[in-house]
């Protein structure tokens, strides 16, 4: 499933093509994915201007002219592309139909934004705008992990007194937005704190210092273009590239990375997650 850097890519790659124009034609193909559709979705997008795109955990947030909101979430396959971009930024001309185009947005300015769900595990609702953060969703997430209330006290205060282990507690949308298996796995390395720990016997101290870490590793994953391990694209069509950055997740039985360390990178599952880690120099 993508996660925060793979979605904020997303955004980032549909915002010229979205912000600030007109939904001309707006086309639903089936009648739900995950869940169904709000009702009228065509009708009620069609025509409607896109006045901000925003991301909030693993969801996109279009916000319209109308009062009303469009979330977005790509679930397992899901994936939006741009083609037919007047502002330059894409060189893909339409394509044909295909058959898991379940969404089709022709905007007024030439550019067609398409979603396709192979799984169909994504998602779309119509919320307003003004309760949208109230939605069943978004309401109990945790702070974003690259703004500012994600703080050292916060994550502190967070995991204080917690017997889960580290890797579970960071994966708790309650303590922090976006965070999933992979940037969590790559985190804890770079901090030198094995998945297994009890969140609440670690110190406070190794606590703050995984709060700039996890800023670090989404924000380099983001610039990579986050991580194609199967079905993810970016909104040109194009494959992300951290995955070959990766220092423990999916290295199994693979060399330790880190200087003088010498060990080997083992896996665990973890609520029926594998957890990646070094268990020589994460302790």
């Amino acid at each position: 499933m993508p996660e925060l850097p793979e979605v904020e890519t997303v955004r980032r790659g549909l915002e010229p093509a979205m912000t600030g124009a007109v939904i001309a034609k707006a086309t639903v193909n089936r009648p739900d994915l995950r869940w169904p559709f709000p009702p009228r979705m065509a009708e009620r997008l069609t025509g409607a201007r896109v006045d901000r795109l925003r991301r909030r955990s693993k969801y996109i947030l279009a916000d319209l002219d109308r009062g009303e909101t469009l979330l977005i979430h790509l679930g397992m396959s899901g994936r939006m592309t741009v083609s037919g971009d007047p502002l330059g930024q894409f060189v893909h001309d339409h394509p044909m139909p295909e058959k898991h185009d379940h969404v089709v947005f022709d905007m007024e300015n030439g550019a067609r934004i398409t979603f396709n769900d192979p799984r169909r595990f994504g998602a779309m609702d119509l919320l307003p705008t003004a309760t949208a953060d109230a939605h069943p969703l978004l309401a109990s997430l945790g702070p974003e992990p690259l703004g500012n209330a994600f703080s050292e006290d916060h994550l502190v205060a967070a995991l204080k007194g917690r017997n889960t282990p580290i890797k579970s507690a960071l994966l708790d949308q309650k303590i922090v937005a976006g965070l999933g298996n992979i940037y969590v796995c790559e985190a804890l390395f770079r901090a030198g704190i094995a998945p297994t720990r009890k969140a609440g016997r670690i110190s406070a101290a190794r606590v703050a210092s995984l709060v700039p870490i996890i800023r670090q590793v989404l924000s380099e994953a983001i610039d990579a273009g986050g991580s194609s391990l199967r079905d993810f694209r970016q909104a040109d069509g194009e494959l992300g590239y951290f995955q070959h950055s990766f220092d423990v997740y999916g290295r199994e039985g693979e060399p330790c990375r880190r200087d003088g360390c010498g060990g080997t990178i083992g896996r665990i599952v973890q609520s029926g997650r594998s957890s990646f880690y070094c268990p020589q120099c994460q302790r």
